[in-house]
């Protein structure tokens, strides 16, 4: 989720991945060994997506049944083609380049396959450049930084980064928002910052009155809202990037599966059965800039 933009010289336009070269091409990699054809899938009914899991509100399993935001726009596409969706739910790797080789373009060396989709890819027009083995698609969403807070503690208007030289904040540990709290005034805020094993603990954190506030994605945030807390996107001074694009990826053997993919979201972002997902688990949307 970190990944940043190349910048560009004000006034100089330069077409997408102008200078970047392409990555090398896989080595001893059968090609007809990498996923299904739209046609394939089609015949034989049954399309498999890979989602994130104990990702709640996005995608988790509950009492042994998949959910989440991500599961109902994978349900979405499915039935646009026509065809049954089948949740796989992935443990998520140490980086984004690891993800999308175990479950888009290779799979893992043991036992692994990849998956037709892999929805929840963050987009960006320079790592996708990087890519020869993917195609990035279907953008369904933005997702942004954003800092929860009581609001007996900040009656007035909500806390900026700031103020945690002085008040407790809870993050998920490891996370972007961890990295960044942790260098705001160069240093100065490191012993406030609580870290927790999820953004949905922090939030338990934030109830049970271990901190006044919680810094991590907005879904995240807005899912685990309680009574007497609100939410705010306050300017994050300093970093490089506090928002990010949401889309799918496929393997690059089957763009016409990619088009047919981008196809069923953009009728779903226009019509509003994505915006009313998000409704559905009390997340706010930010529709993407396609």
């Amino acid at each position: 989720m970190a990944l940043l933009a190349a910048p560009v010289a004000p006034g100089l336009a330069r077409a997408a991945c102008e200078g970047l070269p392409p990555e090398q091409k896989l080595q001893n990699t059968p090609p007809q060994d990498i996923g299904r054809s739209l046609d394939r899938i089609r015949e034989e009914g049954w399309i498999e997506f890979a989602l994130y899991e104990e990702f709640a509100p996005w995608s988790w399993a509950e009492n042994g049944a998949p959910r989440g935001i991500d599961v109902e726009i994978a349900q979405l596409i499915a039935a646009d083609l026509g065809v049954e969706a089948r949740i796989r739910l992935v443990a998520s790797g140490e980086t984004l380049d690891a993800d999308l080789l175990n479950y888009v373009y290779r799979g893992a060396v043991v036992g692994g396959h990849v998956s037709n989709v892999m929805l929840h890819v963050p987009y960006d027009v320079d790592y996708a450049c990087r890519f020869d083995q993917v195609v990035f698609t279907g953008q369904y969403a933005v997702e942004r930084l954003a800092i929860a807070y009581g609001l007996a503690d900040y009656p007035e208007k909500g806390p900026v980064p700031a103020v945690f030289r002085y008040d407790p904040v809870g993050v998920e540990n490891d996370s972007i928002s961890d990295f960044y709290l942790t260098s705001v005034a160069h240093g100065a805020t490191a012993d406030k910052v609580h870290r927790y094993r999820t953004t949905a603990a922090a939030m338990a954190g934030l109830e049970a009155g271990e901190v006044m506030a919680v810094m991590g994605p907005r879904a995240e945030l807005d899912a685990n809202l309680g009574a007497g807390q609100a939410v705010h996107e306050p300017p994050l001074l300093g970093l490089a990037r506090s928002k990010w694009t949401l889309g799918a990826a496929v393997s690059f053997q089957h763009r016409p599966l990619g088009y047919a993919v981008d196809d069923a979201i953009a009728a779903a972002l226009a019509d509003g059965r994505i915006a009313a997902i998000f409704a559905r688990y009390g997340v706010e949307f930010a529709p993407p800039v396609r």
